[in-house]
């Protein structure tokens, strides 16, 4: 049976990963500072993006992300294991991003990965210190003649 710590912990864990999602989803690199440590390292490689440190990925997903015509992140799925200031977690994510089709109508990648995470509390708040993405699946639709 969890306690009621470590349920508070739970939900403050999921809650900072959809705070992440919002931050990268509306483009606001700054709210990342209240997600990450600031030694964080966060290792995008597996679905072709960046590794590095927190000021380094937000230069990478400003720079990257206005490419794309929407995005959304959609997590779910968390397996969090917290012991004592430190967790462990491993999060489903479906990111759909619109891809712009030049002259044709635009396409649709399918991101699917997990987020394996560690985490740690810093005066009393919940932050990532370390994220690896695994590679579940990507996939690009394109759109039907006619569509966009």
């Amino acid at each position: 049976m969890l306690s009621l710590q470590e349920i508070s912990d739970r939900l403050e864990i999921e809650d900072l990963m959809v705070r992440y999602s919002h931050a990268v989803d509306t483009q606001q690199w700054d709210l990342l500072d209240e997600v990450f440590t600031p030694d964080a390292h966060i290792d995008y490689s597996a679905m072709g993006g960046s590794a590095g440190d927190l000021e380094s990925t937000k230069k990478f997903l400003a720079s990257v992300l206005p490419n794309f015509l929407a995005f959304q992140h959609l997590i779910g799925n968390s397996s969090i294991a917290v012991d004592g200031d430190t967790a462990t977690g491993r999060t489903l994510c479906h990111n759909p991003m619109m891809v712009p089709g030049g002259d044709g109508p635009p396409s649709m990648m399918l991101c699917g990965l997990w987020y394996l995470d560690t985490f740690v509390r810093v005066d009393g708040q919940w932050r990532i210190k370390k994220r690896v993405e695994e590679k579940s699946f990507l996939f690009v639709a394109p759109s039907a003649p006619g569509t966009a």
